[in-house]
């Protein structure tokens, strides 16, 4: 029979306490977002105090106006992180159901609208604060991975948003009654408690790709390849390597549930057959690619002038 391995016995919570009634519990997912947050924060400031890493030698804000940029974007995390839920993944429950849209302690987050709200949130602090939108992207694509890798692992020990049933002897036994919802025989294992669905940890495929791997490219070339010089480079590589890693990931990736029916088991968004398709995840992931692409190619274009 298939291996699998059984999930850790881990908690979504770091501690919780209990004072006078009142209830209050740091998850690790909160943790995620606040450290990937503050690093950024820092290298950037470390960034902006070494002039020699931008064009002509200036740097494009002062130390003080990346706390700005940092409030503008968790601003834009938040809310285009839920609204691009709502709108990408689930328009008709929330059409029905408003007043569900602001209960975002609830979960529902897509990746995509956040990338959308950061965008229209920096294009607002550069118009306001007089910085160059390009060099404030370049600023944020550098540490955007470090909050990517901590919140996918974040994902991992919440067991949530894993990926679809495997025979690979690294296939997670993901607890709960979606997980274990096997379509198939794929990835079913025998354990002492009967029959297992083992399903890919593509959470940590995604840390390693989207968090580790571009991390360490795109931070090794702000610092050491001088690729802040050329402003949209770096900008347009991050946009490159992320939706190429989410685009390969999303093969494996369980999505998400109202897109798998009977006659759609695979859950793609955009089915061309029962066996061909792009999921959700692709589809917003290819703009990306074609983005990134023309942006590196426009940057480099400029260099060689």
């Amino acid at each position: 029979m298939p291996l699998a391995i059984p999930f850790p016995d881990l908690s979504p919570d770091l501690f919780s306490i209990s004072i006078g009634g009142f209830d209050f519990a740091l998850r690790w997912y909160a943790l995620a977002y606040i450290v990937g947050l503050v690093a950024g924060w820092r290298l950037i400031v470390a960034a902006v105090k070494r002039p020699d890493l931008w064009p002509q030698g200036i740097a494009p804000m002062r130390p003080d106006q990346v706390e700005s940029l940092l409030t503008a974007v968790v601003l834009g995390v938040i809310l285009g992180g839920r609204l691009g839920f709502v709108v990408f993944y689930q328009p008709g429950y929330y059409l029905q159901n408003p007043g569900q849209i602001l209960h975002i302690w609830q979960g529902g987050m897509a990746f995509h609208g956040g990338l959308i709200g950061v965008a229209v949130a920096a294009y607002l602090f550069c118009r306001t604060q007089k910085v160059a939108p390009l060099q404030a992207a370049d600023a944020m694509a550098m540490v955007v991975a470090i909050g990517l890798g901590l919140g996918r692992l974040a994902n991992f020990i919440n067991a949530e948003l894993w990926g679809r049933p495997t025979d690979a002897p690294w296939g997670v036994i993901f607890p709960g009654p979606a997980a274990q919802a096997c379509p198939g025989p794929v990835g079913i294992v025998m354990t002492e408690l009967g029959q297992m669905c083992a399903r890919h940890p593509s959470q940590l495929y995604q840390a390693a790709l989207e968090g580790l791997v571009m991390g360490v490219i795109l931070i090794w070339l702000a610092w050491s390849r001088g690729w802040l010089k050329t402003p949209g480079a770096l900008t347009g590589l991050f946009f490159t390597l992320y939706g190429l890693a989410r685009f390969a990931v999303e093969f494996v990736r369980q999505p998400d549930a109202q897109f798998v029916t009977e006659g759609n088991p695979i859950g793609f968004a955009l089915a061309l057959s029962p066996t061909l398709g792009l999921t959700m995840g692709q589809i917003l992931s290819l703009p990306m690619i074609a983005l990134g692409l023309w942006l590196v190619m426009r940057a480099r274009r400029s260099e060689a002038i």
